[in-house]
């Protein structure tokens, strides 16, 4: 089949094809889904197929395969959501979280990614070096001031909310 030849063919059986699969189906977006990927399919292999061969069967017989999987794995996921229901509640972030993050936020990028590979993502000195670009020297000074900068924002913040700096954790 040739793309003229294809594209009087999806212009005319495109409706007909989205109909009966609807009837199928029960849902016209669903239904112009999987046939507008039936017709994908079909065009990869439009020159395999002739005009005589029934191409729109080929074509239905697709796309109701694909619904019938879509529906199926909707199914399963309705099925897994229905066995494992959400917990009841979820804490939101404490304020020790809420703190740290504000902190972070005031780092300058550089440092701010070298504290959070390192720390947070469990990186070594060399492979955070090696994701960011820089010299593993340059990596090490960016960790020592970003965690000195941390020190000091969240000192500040803890001495915001009435605390004696004596009282510090060190």
């Amino acid at each position: 089949m040739t793309e003229e030849e294809f594209d009087i063919f999806y212009a005319s059986a495109f409706p007909r094809l989205v109909g009966r699969v609807y009837a199928v189906t029960g849902d016209l977006a669903e239904a112009q889904d999987v046939v507008q990927e039936a017709f994908v399919r079909a065009w990869d292999r439009r020159r395999e197929m002739l005009t005589d061969e029934a191409p729109e069967a080929w074509v239905r017989t697709v796309a109701v395969r694909l619904a019938v999987s879509r529906w199926r794995r909707a199914r399963r996921w309705l099925e897994l959501v229905r066995h494992h229901a959400a917990p009841e509640h979820v804490p939101g972030p404490g304020p020790e979280h809420t703190a740290l993050v504000q902190a972070l936020r005031r780092l300058p990028q550089a440092q701010r990614t070298a504290i959070v590979l390192h720390h947070l993502c469990d990186l070594s000195v060399e492979q955070v070096a090696s994701e960011t670009g820089a010299a593993v020297g340059t990596v090490k000074a960016r960790l020592s001031r970003g965690r000195a900068a941390l020190a000091e924002h969240l000192g500040s913040e803890r001495n915001d909310s009435g605390e004696k700096e004596g009282d510090r954790v060190r």
